[in-house]
Order: structure tokens, then C-alpha cells, then sequence
């Protein structure tokens, strides 16, 4: 599998990212094999995939734990990524929560250490200066973002380099085609994606909003009396569900699976540099894997985006998927 620079960090990376949170979560996500996540990551590194995205918060430490454990042995051909919680950016949280991560992961440096969401109680200041002496030292490669608006960006830009910002994009989830993928093209910051499918809408499973039910239906594409919800908005439930039909007969006619598709379509995104998967199983490595051989006519692309402008457009410049008071600056 070709590599790709993450911004101007150094760092080459896969375009398809294994995402860890299922791995190590059950509270979330429900029971996990132990012998599934060792197939699961076994297959990731079979089919040329080097970079696993976790968490501090992911099962509270569980799924780095699982991860150093899995990789021990083939640290030196693998990439990284973990995240500290906002809570967790004063000096001495971060790095006390680095060297906890470290623990976990079972490693001496983390390639690249992400803060999880934006903090505007602590001063960028602070936790920058200390960010990069954790560089310094050698306990991290590179700082990346996850969740930042562009002013957000532009504000840590200025105190220190940054490789990249995390954020949600997929077809139903364009929010970010407004400010911030721009905004990260122009400073030259890679953008790691995630929620490909919009946590399964896009596998062709569900055919109308009734058939959503929990974590699945808090974002802001639903009404605000879903369980969970952190919004007040009426939701956009007939564009959705318009813009999933639409989908599924393009996905139809080009002889690709609704999965497929959707994952194609995000790695053929300007600007974007890895897309990360939340796989459990080893089937979902080899079809994440067949997406990054998949060239999409113009035609496809310029189908799969007449489609789901309507929703875009219903869904306005927000990128937060959940909050209608964006964390995104």
C-alpha cells in the first residue's frame, strides 16, 4: 500500500488507518473477542496497513492497552497515533498523560500525540510549550489535532508545527467542505478522517429513520428527543434518509457496495490523507483495503455529490456532529 505524508510532519503514512476505539471500548461498542482484535490487526498489517489511531479516553486506556500488547514485535514498522483528553492539557496532566499512554502502548515514543477535542480553559501557550518539549525529549514525534476549527488551527499553528487535524467526513457529513478542510489544505495540515460510513448509514442497513436507534441517532441529523442527543435542532431525517436512497442507486449502477463506495469516495477527497476505519473483525480490514484500489469516474464523483448537496446544504456549516454550540473554532 502507497504512503502519503502527513503535512508537513515527516511522517509517511497508509491512507486507510485502523481505528482503535472498537477494539478496546465494550461499553461502547459491546463485547470484543480477544482472538478478533489479534486477527483484526493481524490482517491490518497483512494488507500492508502500518497506522492505528487510538486514545487515552477509548474504554479508558483499554484499546491502548490491547494495541502495544498486539503490536510488541513489530513496533518499528508501525505509526502510532494516540490522543489526550481536553481535561488533560494543562503542563503537568499532558505529560503525565503521555507517559501513561507510553505505558500502555508499551513503546518509548508515540509518532503522533493528538489533542482529542479543543480546550479554551487552558492556554495554547502552556499547552504547546509543553507539547514540544515531549518532542524535544523524544517521547513523541509529531502533534497533531483532532476536532479543531480554523481558528482554532490557525492559534496552535502559530505557537508550533502541526501535522494534522482529525475530523468526521463522509458522504452525509460534509460540514467540513466549508471552513476547515479548506482551511487545512492552505496551511499545508493533512487531515485524518473518520466515521466513513457515518457509524453504519452507509452500509445500506437501514432504509429509514425508525430503524436507527441508539448512539447510532445522536448526531444532529436526527431530532433532538433521540436518546443521547446533545442538540435542540428538529434534526434532517427525510434528507437523510433522501440522500441514503440516492446513494444506494449510484452505489447500484457502478456495481459497488454502499461500504465501498462511501469509502472511495472520502479517499478521493482533496486535502484528505488517511481515512480511518473502525474495524473489530478482519473482514472489515479487506474491504476498507479493496477501497484504495477503486478509481471513481468523474461522472461518480460528480453524482455522489449532486446527491448529498441537499443534505449539506440542510445541514449547514456546523462541523460538529453533535452540538448545535460547535466545539469547532
Amino acid at each position: 500500500m502507497n504512503h502519503k505524508p502527513l503535512g508537513r510532519s515527516g511522517l509517511s503514512v497508509t491512507p486507510i488507518v485502523m481505528g482503535c476505539w472498537g477494539i478496546g471500548d465494550e461499553e461502547m461498542w459491546g463485547p470484543q473477542d480477544e482472538a478478533d482484535t489479534r486477527a483484526t490487526i493481524a490482517a491490518a498489517l497483512d494488507h500492508g496497513i502500518t497506522f492505528f489511531d487510538t486514545a487515552e479516553g477509548y474504554g479508558n486506556g483499554r484499546s491502548e492497552i490491547v494495541l502495544g500488547e498486539a503490536l510488541k514485535g513489530c513496533r518499528a514498522d508501525v505509526t502510532i497515533a494516540t490522543k489526550v483528553r481536553s481535561v488533560n492539557v494543562s503542563a503537568a496532566a499532558i505529560r503525565a498523560a503521555c507517559e501513561d499512554s507510553l505505558r500502555r502502548l508499551q513503546t518509548d515514543v508515540i509518532d503522533l500525540y493528538q489533542i482529542h477535542w479543543p480546550s479554551h480553559s487552558v492556554p495554547f501557550e502552556e499547552t504547546m510549550g509543553e507539547l514540544l518539549r515531549l518532542r524535544d525529549e523524544g517521547k513523541i514525534r509529531a502533534i497533531g489535532l483532532s476536532n479543531h476549527g480554523p481558528i482554532d488551527l490557525d492559534a496552535m499553528l502559530a505557537l508550533g508545527p502541526i501535522a494534522s487535524d482529525q475530523i468526521p467526513y463522509n458522504l452525509l457529513w460534509r460540514a467540513i467542505e466549508y471552513t476547515v478542510l479548506p482551511a487545512c489544505i492552505a496551511r499545508g495540515v493533512g487531515v485524518l478522517t473518520y466515521s466513513p460510513l457515518l457509524h453504519g448509514l452507509l452500509t445500506g442497513k437501514y432504509r429509514s429513520a425508525e430503524e436507527v436507534s441508539g448512539g447510532r441517532a445522536r448526531t444532529r441529523h436526527f431530532a433532538a428527543n433521540r436518546p443521547g442527543a446533545r442538540h435542540g435542532e428538529a434534526g434532517a431525517e427525510d434528507a437523510l434518509f433522501a440522500a441514503i436512497e440516492r446513494v444506494r442507486t449510484i452505489a447500484q449502477d457502478s456495481g459497488l457496495s454502499m461500504p465501498l463506495l462511501a469509502t472511495a469516495w472520502v479517499l478521493h477527497q482533496s486535502g484528505v490523507t488517511g481515512v480511518i476505519i473502525g474495524a473489530r473483525k478482519a473482514t472489515h480490514i479487506a474491504q476498507a483495503v479493496e477501497a484504495v484500489e477503486i478509481t471513481l469516474s468523474a461522472d461518480v464523483l460528480a453524482a455522489l455529490d449532486a446527491a448529498t448537496e441537499p443534505l449539506k446544504q440542510r445541514m449547514g456549516p456546523n462541523p460538529d456532529l453533535w452540538q448545535s454550540d460547535s466545539r469547532f473554532h
